[in-house]
Formats: C-alpha cells, structure tokens, sequence
C-alpha cells in the first residue's frame, strides 16, 4: 500500500506484545435446543392427518395450530361429553327437587303433619340426589379432559371427528414429520417446537481442564458461522463420571440467545451448530495478545495483518502488509489471545485493520 493510502484509511500498527492472561483449553461442542423449552408434540391417537399448518424454521405463536387431524376417536369422546353433560343436567335439577322436598318435610314434621320416617326418607333422597350431582359433575370433568388432550374444541368435531393439535409455547418449527393423507399412529412424532431465545452447549472436556469448571461458570466459545465473534454461556451441570474409552467428561452450559438491541451478538445462533469452547483456568501466563481491532475476518478465517516491509516503522514508501492466519483464544478488555498465528515483537495492524482487509479483497478480485 502506497503512503497516501495507508494515511487515508487511518492504518496505524504496533508490536505484538505479552500479556499476563489465564491459561486457555479449547474443547469442541455444539448448540442443541433447550430441552425445557422443547415440546415434541405427537399423535393423541390414531388419526389421519388433513393439514399440516407450518413448515421448518417458521416462528409459531403459543396455541397456535400446528396439526389438523381426523379421528373417530375424536367423535367418541365429543358424544362422551354430550352425553355427560346432558346427565349432569339432570342430576342438577333432581338434587333441586330432592333438597326442596327435604324443606317440605321438614316443615311439615314441624307442624306434625307427616311422619319423621317420611322426612328420614326426604333426607336420605336428598343424599343420594348430591351424590349423583357430584358423580355427574366429575364426569364432566373427566370428558373435557379427554376432549382437551385430544384438542377437540368445537361441536363440528362431533360429526367430522377433527382433532387440532396447537402449539404450547412461542417458538420456531425444528421438525415437520406430519404428511398430508397419512396415517399416524397414537404418539406418532407430528412436529417439534423449540423457543430458541436460550441454547444449551454440550461440551466434552478433558480432565485437565475440570479444576477450571463449576456450576455458574463462564464458558466463552465461538462458532465456524461467526469466527470473529466470541458468546459466552453458563455452566449449568456437569457430569458425574468420565467416559471410559474418551476420558472425556460431558458438560452442559446454557447460552442467552433472545434477540436484543443492545447485545447484536443475540440471537445468531442456531441449533446443531458446532462450537469451540475455550475454558480458562486459574493459572495466568504470558500470551501473545493483540487488540481487538486488529483481529479481521477474510475468506470466512480471523486473520491479522502483518507488517512486512517498512523503514523504521515509518509509512514513508510502500509498505507490504502480509495476512495471517490465527487461532484465537480468549477476549479480555478488548485484547485477544492469539494461540497461534504470530509471535511476540511482530509488528501488526492495529488501527485501520478493514482498510487493509478492502485491498488484499480488492486485489484478489482484479486477479481472478
């Protein structure tokens, strides 16, 4: 790059330096849905499924249809209910008619008119018409219920035996198995809804880097579709025994993934991707650490920019800017570990990082 270009685009570099920063491990993982925030919605019975009303990754509303099916099974459980209705009806307005005629005879004893075993027998009518109101009232229950759980809502289901299976959350569509025409059997998989505002990262870690974990620990990670962006997520279990043939130790932390304005790192992530988790552990060392703003993305790869021919550290005639590679390893203060890639004393781009970034893009078009 030519003097006037490096002073327009602001490109200023420094030494790469060492800094005490905490040892590193890196270990791999990947983002599976949150199984709290997971339903897994089935068959309530066998049916034939007419509609099915979403498609993979649309975003679904709580109660929302998701499946429309027809069943008998339905059309049974619409005419229980009917039917139980219609006897809690009846049963109401005996119990009515018993208690009053308890009252009569009451007042009828009273005034010495009957005898007390008619009363005696007024009571005991009573007792059962309240038992029998109680007997209806619970079946009723017991039929809504059913009616419920099978998601038959209406009177048409009566007669067209319609079954609407609805989602119990807010969240996105993660699988679709439902088919149009096809028979599913009871519990058959019909879609999987997912909230995905929060994520769990399962990760696998090595025994050297267990000392450095606890429950409520940060973990930092980064994934191959954003490399040059680090999200952290909070150990929520690990586990109770190493694996015998991988002596790994299986670990599970929890990753904030809602949408927000003020976090633009929110909201990126999606479920199955695979991860680099870096633990650090108590111990601090000296790394080789540049600042934030030297670190760029170029062909899909965090690289820096080095500096590989100047005068004295002077843009006073062309200077040749070389790109490399990195392995990046924790962020702390807007300075990154650098693993590998450079080595201390190296001078590197530190300011105007993405004017640099523009040319080698630039020039990489005009060859091609």
């Amino acid at each position: 790059m030519s003097p006037a270009a490096i002073q327009h685009g602001g490109v200023r570099w420094s030494p790469v330096v060492l800094r005490e920063m905490a040892t590193t491990a890196e270990v791999s993982g990947q983002l599976v849905p949150n199984e709290d925030r997971t339903a897994r919605l089935g068959a309530p019975a066998q049916a034939r499924v007419l509609r099915v009303h979403v498609q993979v990754g649309d975003r679904v509303a709580r109660g929302q249809p998701l499946v429309t099916l027809q069943s008998a099974e339905a059309s049974t459980a619409r005419a229980d209910y009917d039917k139980a209705a219609a006897d809690l009806s009846a049963r109401r307005a005996a119990a009515v008619y018993a208690r009053t005629a308890r009252e009569r005879a009451e007042r009828l004893l009273a005034a010495k008119a009957i005898a007390r075993q008619d009363l005696e027998r007024a009571q005991a009518d009573d007792e059962l018409a309240r038992s029998e109101l109680a007997r209806a009232s619970a079946e009723v229950a017991r039929t809504r219920a059913t009616l419920a759980q099978l998601g038959v809502s209406s009177a048409a289901a009566l007669a067209s035996g319609l079954m609407v299976v609805r989602s119990p959350l807010a969240g996105v569509v993660l699988s679709r198995d439902a088919a149009p025409g096809t028979v599913a059997d009871a519990g058959a998989a019909l879609v999987t809804v997912s909230d995905p505002s929060t994520l769990w990262l399962d990760l696998a870690i090595t025994e050297q880097a267990v000392s450095a974990l606890s429950r409520g620990a940060r973990v930092r990670f980064t994934v191959p579709a954003f490399p040059t962006d680090t999200f952290e997520a909070r150990v929520v279990s690990i586990g109770g025994a190493f694996n015998a043939e991988t002596r790994m130790l299986p670990v599970r932390a929890i990753v904030q993934n809602a949408p927000s304005k003020t976090g633009p790192k929110t909201g990126k992530l999606r479920a199955q991707m695979f991860a680099t988790a870096r633990i650090e552990g108590a111990e601090r060392r000296a790394s080789v650490a540049v600042p934030e703003s030297a670190v760029m993305l170029l062909d899909e790869k965090p690289v820096v920019f080095v500096v590989r021919a100047n005068s004295d550290g002077e843009p006073n005639g062309p200077v040749r800017f070389e790109r490399r590679e990195i392995v990046r390893g924790g962020t702390s203060g807007g300075v990154v570990q650098i693993i590998s890639g450079v080595k201390a004393g190296e001078l590197v781009v530190t300011d105007g990082a993405f004017a640099v970034k523009s040319e080698f893009s630039r020039t990489k078009l005009a060859e091609g």
